[in-house]
């Protein structure tokens, strides 16, 4: 399964769970999901919702020349220290 994120932006915490919480129902069905166009806090922030990084079947293709540069509006302490990338 691909999810391609290159016409969406993941805004904030929500977002995030709802991603995880997609890949994870493909997940128990035995598929993979691929995650592109994520930009790389986004990224960086669905692994660390998990405890332990990402489960195998959660896969992110990082592009550095394709993906997104935004930040998620996020204020937890969890997320205190992923970085929010800059263009250029």
């Amino acid at each position: 399964i691909v999810i391609d994120f290159s016409q969406s932006r993941v805004f904030d915490h929500s977002a995030l769970e709802a991603i995880n919480n997609l890949a994870d129902r493909y997940g128990n069905l035995g598929k993979r999901v691929y995650l592109r166009r994520l930009s790389s806090d986004c990224a960086k922030l669905l692994a660390k919702v998990y405890d332990g990084g990402l489960p195998p079947y959660e896969i992110i293709e990082v592009d550095p020349g394709k993906d997104p540069i935004y930040g998620i509006a996020e204020k937890s302490e969890l997320y205190s220290d992923v970085p929010v990338a800059k263009a250029g």
